[in-house]
């Protein structure tokens, strides 16, 4: 019901103090699984989205990036924003963005440090979401990894994100409060993946495969930790997949 006497500045006021009251957080939204039920759970939370995908040369981007403005429109995010960051293309180094270099088949035992890591990466995306959450007075930072991660990637560790808040701490304006959110960063790929069903994540408009933009390769190490992920939670991955290997076939 609307209140025709109300005052026009009073409804102002109120206006501002509610928009100054809101939460807001920046996403490092790839188009991943992780990083979209990373921005769920900051959502549930109460804050509102400034999203914001990285093209580092990655081999699958165009897909990704797809994934993620879909994701953004979903979300309701007050922000998407695209940083072309192809400085990771040049120095190489990695399957991700070097074509010399192939994508390797899934290990799932293995503790090697894989391929696909792209050497540094986190800081470098991290410090461009600190960068745009100082530009825009918000409160946190969200970033989806998580413990199998870790094991693999040296900069998806606890100890790494630890060490940045801290950074980010001493280096930002004087009354700047931007917490590190990495909410799974002790869970594995199948509890983001429940976490995700509870949170009713579209995963059809998510991707993950290194290989290909359509369809999914089924058989990269990110492939199998997701069909695997799926598998274990009791529900049929939505998106197509070239094969689905029988150890982590859902069906």
């Amino acid at each position: 019901m609307t209140d025709t006497d109300s005052d026009p500045t009073d409804l102002t006021d109120q206006t501002d103090q509610t928009d100054q009251s809101a939460k807001r957080a920046v996403v490092l939204l790839s188009g991943g699984m992780d990083s979209a039920t990373a921005a769920y759970e900051a959502q549930e939370q109460g804050y509102d989205i400034y999203a914001l995908h990285t093209s580092y040369g990655q081999k699958t981007e165009s897909k990704e990036l797809a994934c993620a403005k879909k994701l953004a429109d979903d979300l309701d995010a007050a922000e998407f924003l695209r940083i072309e960051t192809d400085h990771l293309s040049a120095i190489g180094a990695s399957s991700l963005t070097d074509d010399s270099m192939a994508v390797a088949d899934a290990d799932l035992e293995s503790d090697d440090v894989p391929t696909s890591y792209v050497p540094f990466r986190n800081a470098n995306l991290l410090s461009m979401a600190v960068s745009y959450a100082e530009a825009n007075d918000c409160d946190a930072v969200f970033v989806g990894a998580h413990s199998e991660d870790y094991s693999g990637y040296p900069d998806c560790r606890p100890e790494f994100f630890e060490a940045f808040e801290t950074m980010v701490d001493v280096g930002t304006k004087p009354g700047t409060d931007i917490s590190l959110e990495v909410p799974f960063v002790h869970d594995s790929k199948t509890e983001i993946a429940r976490r995700g069903v509870e949170l009713g994540v579209p995963f059809e408009h998510t991707w993950s495969c290194y290989r290909a933009e359509a369809p999914a390769c089924g058989t990269c190490d990110s492939c199998a930790f997701r069909l695997q992920a799926f598998r274990n939670v009791a529900t049929r991955d939505p998106i197509a997949y070239e094969e689905r290997p029988q150890f982590v076939d859902a069906e």
